[in-house]
């Protein structure tokens, strides 16, 4: 048995050039063999920047590549699920960002294809879940360490007015709710380990690009609420913050902790406070090679594909809220 799996990336989307390329390629099971843009130039100047001995000027042309044994889709959102058919279809695993499509049609049609490939992985990229301080947050909900979760309140920002920017592209799947808001959507559900029975939304439409620039919400769970906000038009900003009956846990840094920094979070129970630091990690590395292990070890991917069908079920009825309509 092979000890790496053969990577190859389809875009060379800012995402993978400066997080996650960079981060398998430390990976012990990752093997990044191949790149592929629409512009063989750019490819091979990514390629170049790498030392990744493949380039491609088609992704058609890495899938066609025998020896490259899954794929990495960083490509802009309307593109995700086109690409990861075609990807399953050519015999690759398929490891596709978030969020998974422009619509819970596309990402069932994504499932359902996905199941006439039994012996092929695949897994939405929500890294987040796989770094060290959310491993334990969860340990610290489900062991009752806070008592029962009753409500989370979290947030996610940044400012982009640029009009070319792809987050205010409608048709390529912008928006903050898209892009950003399906972190605390996720997180909910993760945490309460259920679908909310209810939602509620206020959500600001920018005029020119018909994207959401921001989402205030609310999520009903039969075991109580989540709280949250996304904006694309807004300062910089990210944060966490989970209550219980007896306790509560605070993030320093939710989504995107620094990989070269350890990672804090702090519980607090009654008077005590404590400050639990993790080790220096990156949380797209541990991504990496727990899809590669699934792969090798021919195991369940960490997180089911519907999973990600669930969160956009959830992004879709936040949308689709009484009162608010993406004309």
């Amino acid at each position: 048995m092979n000890s790496k799996i053969k990577w190859g990336v389809l875009s060379t989307a800012s995402i993978g050039t400066e997080h996650v390329i960079p981060a398998m390629m430390n990976g012990e099971y990752c093997d990044v063999q191949a790149i592929a843009s629409r512009s063989k130039v750019v490819a091979e100047k990514v390629a170049g920047r790498f030392a990744i001995p493949r380039v491609y000027g088609s992704y058609d042309e890495l899938l066609m590549d025998q020896e490259i044994e899954a794929v990495y889709i960083p490509l802009p959102n309307h593109l995700h699920v086109p690409w990861s058919i075609k990807a399953l279809q050519a015999g690759k695993h398929v490891l596709v960002e978030k969020p998974i499509g422009l619509s819970s049609e596309e990402a069932r049609k994504l499932l359902d294809e996905s199941l006439k490939y039994p012996e092929l992985k695949i897994m939405e990229a929500f890294m987040y879940r796989h770094h060290p301080q959310w491993v334990k947050a969860k340990e610290v909900v489900e062991g009752g360490m806070i008592g029962r979760l009753r409500t989370i309140q979290s947030s996610f920002s940044f400012f982009e007015d640029n009009p070319e920017s792809i987050v205010n592209k409608r048709e390529y799947g912008g928006g903050s709710l898209m892009d950003i808001g399906c972190y605390p959507i996720s997180l909910s559900r993760f945490l309460f380990n259920a679908e909310p029975i209810k939602v509620y939304a206020n959500i600001e439409v920018h005029p020119e690009f018909k994207t959401d620039t921001m989402a205030t919400a609310i999520l009903e769970f039969e075991q109580g609420t989540s709280l949250f906000f996304s904006s694309t038009l807004m300062s910089d900003n990210q944060q966490v913050e989970i209550f219980g009956t007896e306790g509560r846990i605070k993030f320093e840094i939710p989504f995107t902790p620094m990989a070269d920094k350890p990672a804090k979070i702090w519980l607090y129970h009654g008077d005590q406070k404590e400050e639990i630091a993790f080790d220096s990690c990156d949380q797209y590395t541990i991504q990496g090679d727990l899809f590669s292990l699934a792969i090798l070890n021919d195991t369940p991917v960490p997180t089911p594909l519907q999973d990600a069908v669930d969160n956009m079920l959830v992004i879709e009825r936040l949308m689709n809220f009484p009162g608010f309509e993406f004309n």
